[in-house]
């Protein structure tokens, strides 16, 4: 007789982000064997209530006050709900103890206390905020050696890296390659790139993202931050992890070992895919969500190798990979108040890059002992691409 599998109970940190909202189809799909259990987000709190009533979840964390206080008093939540506040709020919830994985899904580095924290709970981590691993991933994965903790991709790229990687040994890997879409401004001339808008830059052509990861997604930098997120997950050498354009998205790594031989992961451009994936492992199972890749009519898979003359921010993102210690918290600093700056168009898209690679050759690099230096380091990047990047009035 079969057993039944153990209902996996899930605190969600980003419920009302695009992955969150693509986690939230997969606890649906799946409520035999998922059940969620916490809900956070930064501000959006008549969502949150109205995935909460949805979900009958009870523990609901706000980081913005003040839409905690309107949570609190809105009545939308159901009755007895416990409130969760700030950072720390986050961080309580994110240990709870009815929850045994934490799904991480909250845009930037708001995220890092609270997977420090349930790594400590010896919760599992479903990891979907790359900037967790840039900015503090060398003590993020000796925290989770030595608590035991499994920390499962949700990235899809990292998620088919993964996929291609288990069962086999690492020292038999020569590389990774992710692919990258090459984003909204793929296709245009380089001269048009001066004059791209905000609203240009939000018009990914394979995937629906929030404007942060999807301006990301524009100037490459989001490629970059992955290379380095995956050379902590994966325990791998700068040198070893790489990208290429792959126009189609549906080829998400390839992964090449040492014999020559590429394994590499294929499936549509959807995040139910690889949430589904993270949130069951290492089971499977059907995706209702969304169909599957058809191979009942022509498919073309284009590679183009990254021309990083037109994507500087991946050149600096590799640049900072290779040379360690703090240069990647800085790239991503920098790159958080480059990209806020031009979604409030304050600069145009072509600064961005510009502010990052001025931040860069300001802070120097430094092997960190402790994360208060790191969270130090990070600190001094934000203000200092704040001086560089114009404020506003």
């Amino acid at each position: 007789m079969p057993t039944v599998p153990h209902k996996r109970r899930i605190v969600l940190l980003g419920a009302t982000g695009s992955i969150g909202e693509s986690a939230l189809r997969v606890v649906a799909a799946h409520s035999d064997r998922l059940e969620l259990v916490g809900l956070a987000a930064n501000g959006n709190h008549q969502r949150l209530a109205e995935i909460a009533r949805q979900f009958g979840v009870r523990h609901a964390g706000l980081y913005d006050e003040s839409a905690l206080a309107a949570a609190r008093s809105s009545g939308g939540f159901p009755a007895g709900t416990k409130f969760y506040g700030g950072l720390a709020g986050l961080s309580e919830l994110a240990t709870l103890a009815a929850a045994d994985t934490v799904l991480i899904a909250v845009v930037g580095t708001a995220g890092l206390q609270p997977a420090l924290t349930a790594i400590a709970a010896k919760k599992t981590i479903a990891l979907a905020s790359k900037e967790i691993l840039v900015m503090a991933g060398k003590f993020v994965m000796a925290a989770a050696h030595a608590h035991g903790v499994r920390l499962l991709p949700v990235d899809s790229e990292h998620n088919a890296v993964f996929q291609c990687l288990e069962g086999r040994r690492i020292d038999e890997v020569r590389r990774i390659v992710l692919t990258a879409s090459g984003g909204a401004f793929r296709d245009w001339p380089v001269e048009q790139l001066a004059s791209a808008t905000v609203a240009d830059a939000l018009k990914h052509p394979n995937w629906a993202m929030g404007p942060k990861i999807t301006v990301d997604s524009a100037t490459l930098a989001n490629k970059g931050l992955e290379l380095i997120e995956a050379q902590w997950l994966f325990g791998l050498r700068a040198e070893q992890c790489d990208a290429v354009l792959h126009p189609q998205s549906i080829v998400h790594c390839l992964v090449e070992f040492t014999d020559g031989s590429l394994l590499t992961q294929l499936g549509p451009p959807s995040m139910t895919f690889p949430i589904q994936h993270a949130l069951l492992w290492p089971d499977r199972a059907p995706t209702p969500t969304d169909p599957p890749l058809g191979l009942d009519r022509a498919l073309n898979l284009d590679f183009k190798p990254v021309d990083l003359g037109r994507f500087p921010c991946l050149r600096l993102a590799k640049e900072s990979m290779h040379a360690g210690g703090t240069a990647p918290a800085v790239f991503n600093a920098a790159n958080e108040v480059a990209v806020a700056a031009f979604l409030a168009g304050r600069v145009p898209f072509l600064a961005i890059p510009r502010i990052v690679e001025d931040t860069l050759s300001r802070i120097k690099t430094v092997e960190p002992n402790t994360l208060a230096e790191v969270l130090a380091v990070d600190q001094q990047a934000r203000e200092s691409a704040s001086r560089i990047a114009p404020q506003p009035k």
